[in-house]
């Protein structure tokens, strides 16, 4: 059992990979939604804390400033990347998400793979390429949450 993090830029399919762990039966939570984050990108640490005491097992995913101050809590901190081609292609096409449709949006998702991928990278203990196939990431997923004490 363990609590794994699913970290990564918009775009890079971490919303798609929590909805294949929670197919195979995993508790997951998508930090995008159902405000765990606040108003200022942060995530509501409280909640998170108590989430995290809650769960031995559990898949998360986000991307906020604030997630380091979390990572000792987490076994895994998988960071997905991908090709900014990739991402920019993605957030255009999906049709749940509006966040990366303007020229603003995707300029700040450019200036977020220079710039914070690189921070998400130190403290990542796996990174993934996002373009694999949604099962094989699962697998992995699997295998880290299997692998860990």
């Amino acid at each position: 059992m363990a609590r794994v993090l699913i970290t990564g830029m918009s775009g890079v399919g971490k919303s798609t990979l929590l909805a294949e762990m929670s197919r195979r039966g995993y508790p997951v939570v998508d930090t995008d939604y159902d405000g765990w984050t606040l108003p200022d990108g942060t995530w509501d640490e409280l909640r998170m804390a108590a989430l995290l005491v809650e769960h031995r097992e559990i898949v998360v995913s986000g991307t906020v400033e604030n997630q380091g101050l979390f990572y000792e809590q987490f076994e895994q901190v998988v960071l997905l990347s991908a090709p900014l081609s990739v991402l920019l292609d993605r957030v255009a096409r999906r049709p749940d998400n509006p966040y990366g449709k303007t020229a603003a949006e995707q300029a700040q998702i450019k200036r977020h793979l220079s710039d914070v991928e690189p921070l998400l990278r130190r403290g990542a203990t796996a990174e993934l390429d996002g373009r694999r196939p949604t099962e094989e990431l699962a697998d992995i997923v699997e295998r880290l949450l299997a692998a860990t004490p």
